[in-house]
């Protein structure tokens, strides 16, 4: 990514565990000062302290709706990408077929190791840019040999039915390898993260407090809401990181186009 968000150089795993880490010690927190406070606290402030509680779990409710949904499209929009592109670069190998015979075997040997390059671009993390743009300059080279052969073709037999058949659906291919491409840099802006991560250290931290000036601890709900609530950012987290996370998007329909190519 060229401009990469400081989150994420970090594991989707490594962040949701300190943020559950830092609910727990926001909420011991609260509970001290709650506890602290709790003599001089008369009655209508603690309910107040209670209002205000619901109110910071409805936005925390709010927002883990709103990012899981922004993550989840994200996620959608790569897969379906991924099945345009596929059908694009089987469009174009069937096509082979209607050019010249001559540049058959070239076509095919072209579009066999674009697919190649295409499966092992799809596996690098985007963080290794370096990689990955030496890749993407191999993978344009074979797009540009694959035009001049269709240029040439062209030249040679001008019918749209032929031909024209075959370099629209090279078009489409390079249509949509650029649109996939542009999709892996589409993720949840980081401050919608880090506006989610305040609030939910936030909760944490008036449940403790409220518990304090309720005077009785409240460990075992608090920690399992607090592991629930992390376990569902921890899902955006990594449904937002194409290539990198856990859940990725499943690659089997051009590694089974692979195997047709080559056949």
């Amino acid at each position: 990514m060229d401009q990469q968000e400081i989150l994420y150089g970090y594991s989707s795993l490594v962040i949701s565990a300190l943020l559950f880490i830092a609910i727990v010690v926001t909420n011991e927190a609260g509970f001290r000062i709650g506890r602290f406070v709790q003599v001089r606290t008369n009655n209508e402030v603690k309910a107040l302290t209670g209002s205000i509680q619901a109110s910071i779990l409805g936005l925390l409710a709010l927002l883990l709706g709103f990012t899981f949904s922004m993550s989840m499209q994200r996620y959608d929009s790569r897969s379906l990408a991924l099945i345009d592109e596929a059908n694009a670069i089987g469009t174009a190998v069937l096509r082979i077929q209607l050019l010249p015979e001559h540049h058959r075997d070239r076509a095919s040997d072209l579009l066999s190791k674009y697919i190649d390059k295409r499966i092992a671009m799809g596996q690098i993390d985007l963080t290794k840019s370096a990689q990955r743009s030496d890749y993407n300059r191999q993978i344009i080279e074979i797009q540009n040999q694959l035009w001049s052969l269709a240029v040439f073709a062209t030249n040679e037999d001008p019918r749209p039915v032929t031909t024209g058949a075959f370099t629209k659906s090279l078009n489409d291919l390079i249509d949509n390898q650029g649109r996939r491409s542009a999709l892996l840099q589409m993720h949840v802006p980081e401050v919608v993260l880090i506006l989610l991560f305040l609030v939910f250290i936030s909760s944490g931290g008036i449940l403790g407090y409220s518990a304090g000036l309720s005077g009785s601890r409240m460990v075992a709900p608090i920690v399992l809401v607090s592991l629930l609530i992390t376990l569902i950012v921890f899902i955006i987290i990594d449904l937002d990181r194409p290539k990198r996370g856990l859940i990725k998007v499943d690659q089997g329909v051009m590694i089974e186009l692979q195997g047709a190519a080559r056949n």
